[in-house]
Formats: structure tokens, sequence, C-alpha cells
């Protein structure tokens, strides 16, 4: 790493992220120059403290459809020409291993600064620079390319790829300088909100959830249409967990969530299985073999479970209005944790404004957004990582 920037690139890419780093060394491996700039002290943050510093680094179920934005067809070329597999087969020739967790998420054995340190040397054995601790002050448009007016010099850009990331995780850095270049030259933002992030509530329902704080158990999340079989978390401020997590991409401020506490099963056949096998139980008691103890109470506070000392007596259809109302269990949060602990940002650069080819404006020959700061988010478990790797892929081998 030389301590002067250069005067002139071929490829100026502003965040050294995922897609930042890989798009450089891909795009550097192509014979050209390049040189990745970030305000940062290190790099790709969000890689180190991915999968709690495992890494969770693709998804081996990778496809459009798991993935959200205004134009859901947008990301079905990036995806296809660089896989899951694409990515694994990079890992491997590092020595990197890794292994399946669950619903095809991959994590690295090694961790996730060994996938950093496989980013950084693919992009120096490219022969791409890498300059952090450096702002972008001001960029223009000229005949020639882009001049990008840093803390430490102006640069000369044939292309300039951003690559900076969407505004979840301030304190990590996070910003929307991808925004607002994007309006500069005229470029449409769709709105952005916190993705993949826990939910708040307010009065009765915070203190309930605070007082059974760590309780999880398996659910069906629905909002909007979506609905996600995982494990929902009772925290101190609302809830969280795998499943609330997905669903939060789809909520929208002023909308509802429904559980189904019974994860999408027949709710009245286990109800009817625990009548069959404890029929001198109580409800409450009985639903203990199902869900933590402190969950039931809370169900039997809120009249979702009614008190009934004999399982015995409870007819049919009285089984079925309770098995009923346990599967859509109606919640309105008052919203979630925000940027501070979102995994991503929904929303993002309008990809109307993008060729779904080569990721750059068709407004503005030369300019690319790549990875989260576009109108693309995945879904929880490396689905966001492999999009960065795809889009930084497609850019840099765009002629």
């Amino acid at each position: 790493m030389t301590h002067t920037l250069p005067s002139k690139v071929d490829a100026l890419v502003i965040g050294a992220g995922a897609a930042g780093l890989f798009f450089g060394a891909r795009f550097g491996a192509r014979g050209r120059s390049v040189l990745v700039l970030d305000h940062a002290k290190k790099p790709a943050e969000k890689v180190r403290i991915s999968g709690g510093g495992r890494c969770n680094f693709t998804n081996m179920q990778t496809e459009a459809s798991r993935f959200i934005s205004e134009n859901p067809h947008f990301a079905k070329s990036a995806l296809a020409r660089y896989t899951p597999w694409d990515f694994c087969d990079l890992m491997a020739r590092h020595g990197l291993t890794w292994h399946e967790k669950t619903l095809g998420q991959l994590f690295c054995d090694q961790k996730s600064g060994a996938v950093i340190q496989m980013l950084l040397d693919e992009l120096a054995a490219a022969g791409g620079e890498l300059r952090l601790q450096t702002e972008i002050k001001r960029v223009e448009k000229t005949a020639d390319g882009f001049l990008v007016h840093t803390s430490a010099a102006t640069v000369l850009a044939r292309r300039l790829v951003v690559a900076s990331g969407g505004l979840s995780i301030p304190k990590m850095g996070a910003t929307g300088f991808a925004y607002d270049l994007a309006r500069q030259f005229g470029l449409k933002v769709i709105e952005t909100r916190a993705a993949l992030v826990p939910f708040t509530f307010e009065g009765e329902d915070k203190d309930q959830f605070a007082s059974i704080s760590g309780v999880a158990c398996d659910v069906r999340a629905r909002s909007e249409g979506a609905s996600f079989d995982e494990a929902a978390l009772f925290t101190h401020r609302g809830l969280s967990g795998p499943a609330i997590l997905q669903i939060s991409s789809y909520w929208h401020p002023g909308g509802t969530i429904e559980l189904d506490l019974f994860g999408g099963g027949d709710g009245l056949a286990q109800l009817q299985a625990l009548k069959a096998d404890h029929p001198m139980k109580s409800l409450s008691s009985a639903l203990e073999s199902l869900w933590p103890k402190r969950l039931v109470d809370l169900l039997a506070g809120r009249a979702l479970v009614p008190s009934l000392p004999r399982l015995a007596d409870v007819s049919h259809t009285r089984l079925a209005d309770i098995a009923a109302a346990l599967s859509h269990w109606q919640l309105k949060p008052a919203g979630t944790e925000g940027y501070r602990t979102a995994e991503v940002t929904a929303g993002g650069i309008d990809t109307a404004a993008l060729s779904s080819k080569t990721l750059e404006a068709g407004a503005v020959p030369g300019l690319y957004f790549i990875g989260e700061c576009v109108d693309v988010t995945g879904w929880l478990g490396g689905y966001n990582f492999q999009w960065a790797w795809a889009s930084a892929h497609a850019a840099a081998h765009a002629d």
C-alpha cells in the first residue's frame, strides 16, 4: 500500500466492505488499475461481525425470490452469473473450509478474519490499492470520468463504483453517502428502513415481554403476505430471534405481525393429542410440554390460554377455538430497534436507474452502485453477502 494516492485509475471504489473489496479484486484481475477508499480505520467490519464472528458468507439456497426489491426480477441476472459455489471455489483456493449450519447457511471454519484476509489478498494479488481513513469530499463528473476529491488528494477515475453500504449499524461507520451521491446525479432512492432487526413494543406488551426476557420458541411469523418458520425470542424491549428478524424486512410501521405458536403445524391436532395423553391435567399444565412455563403463564394472562382445570372436559369446538387463537396471535410493534442493530438496510438506489447486467447507472455512464446500497435486500442467513459478491462480480466484468 502506497502513502500517496494515484492521480488516475481505471476504477475508484468507495467502500472497503464485502462488495467493494470483491469488486476491486475482480476488476484488477482483468488488468485494470483500481483504488478502494474507505473512511473507516479497518476494512470489512460487517464481514468481521457476521455470524457472531464465524462469517455466514453465503447461502446454498440463494435465488432471487429470497430478496426484497421494488423490482423482484432485478437481482436474477447477477445472482445467476456468480453463484454460492463460485465463492466456495474461491474459498477453497485459499485453503478455507466451511460447514452448513442450517437452512443452507454456510459458515467459515476459520472464522471471519480469514475471509477478510482472503479478500485483501485477492485485491493485492490483482494489483489493487486500498486506502483507509480517507474521506470523500466531493465528486464531479467530467468528460474523462469522475474527479473524486478526497481528504488526501484528488483522483480521476474512469469508473466510479459506490459500495459504501446502507445506514445499518452507524457505530461501525455506516452513512447515507451512497444515497446522497445517487441524488446528486439525479437517481431516485427508494425510501430506506431498518431490516433484519428486532421489534420494540410499548406499554403492557413491553412489560409482559420483558418479564419473560430470554424465553424462545419456534413459531411461524407472518406479515405483509410473508411468513417464516424459525425461533422467536422475547427480550426486554420486545421480540427478536431469526423468525422475527426475517419478518421485520417485510413489516412496515403501523402494521401488525402474527405469530403461530404451533410453528405452522396443526394446532388443533396437537391440543387433541395433549387431551388424549393428559386428560386430567389443566390446559396450562399440559401446554408446558410444548412451550416454556413462563410463556404459557404470559399467554394465560392474555386470555389466549383460558383457565381449564381438566382437558377431559374441554369440547372439540372449544379446543378448535383455542388452537385458532394460538395460531393467529396478532401483535402490533411500536417500531424496531432501528439502524443501530439492523443487519441491513432495505430500500436504496432505485433499480430502475441501474442495469441489471452491470449495475451501471443508465443516465450516468461509468457510475456503478453495488451491494447493500442498492434496493435489493436479502433474507437472513448469508443472502446479503451473496448479493455483495454477485453484484460486485457483475460490475467488475462490465465492458
